[in-house]
């Protein structure tokens, strides 16, 4: 009976021990940023907005969660943007493909070791494809142009597949982004990378401004980001192809 006794404690306590939690993987992969659920997480996503329990029902991530010391103001859950409207709502949190905010956290690193008072200050990560549809019918620009400045929902763009970010860097003595020369959205030559010279000539940019710049593409592409012509601030993390053969349309 004694023995017996042993073993009847023995088993209760090993089932009431706690569970391990997910943790980061040895070998830093994308797989190991998706982090095993836990009762505490479960207790935690019923805190959640709506939207954020269908963005990690999807198999995204929160990049806060697993890119350390990295700064987010989703400036569409603002009324600083183009559209000057708050599309998010209750998102505050930047969500990306794990293997995305992979390559964000390389980007991160890079930048801090060689400037620690630096990080990376990100505008807007995954954009569910019900939020393109909003941008889309709220641009007042001809149909023919649109696809300037809006991906087209019924195609989706890479904000659409959370492989694409848009971000800035912030000094984090002052609080403030490095000057750029234009703010975010902002749709004009001044703001295209391929017409840096052009607008350097005609005193629209300065060097300096340049040269922020350039920090910011030097850390993305050393990540295995690519830019775009027309825009500063975004960066894509595949092509559109790549994507669509890797990745569902968040919806």
């Amino acid at each position: 009976m004694k023995n017996l006794s042993y073993l009847l404690l023995g088993l209760i306590l090993a089932c009431s021990a706690p569970k391990n939690e997910g943790k980061m993987g040895p070998e830093g992969n994308a797989d190991s940023l998706q982090k095993d659920k836990n009762p505490s997480q479960d207790a935690l996503d019923q805190s959640l907005p709506a939207l954020e329990k269908i963005l990690l029902e999807q198999g995204l991530v929160d990049i806060v969660q697993v890119i350390p010391g990295i700064q987010v103001e989703l400036k569409y859950s603002t009324e600083d943007n183009f559209f000057q409207q708050d599309v998010y709502g209750d998102l505050g949190r930047c969500y990306l493909q794990p293997v995305a905010a992979e390559m964000l956290a390389k980007a991160q690193k890079a930048l801090q070791e060689k400037s620690p008072n630096l990080s990376l200050l990100v505008y807007d990560g995954v954009r569910p494809i019900r939020v393109q549809q909003i941008l889309w019918d709220g641009l007042e620009k001809p149909d023919s142009l649109k696809t300037l400045y809006v991906s087209d929902p019924k195609i989706g763009g890479l904000h659409n597949f959370g492989v694409a970010v848009d971000l800035t860097i912030v000094d984090l003595k002052t609080g403030k982004p490095l000057d750029m020369g234009t703010p975010f959205d902002f749709f004009g030559y001044p703001a295209y990378p391929d017409r840096e010279l052009q607008m350097l000539a005609e005193k629209k940019i300065t060097k300096s401004q340049v040269a922020n710049r350039e920090i910011l593409r030097k850390v993305m592409k050393g990540a295995g980001f690519t830019g775009i012509d027309s825009e500063w601030w975004h960066f894509n993390a595949f092509s559109r192809k790549e994507a669509g053969e890797k990745f569902p349309l968040i919806q």
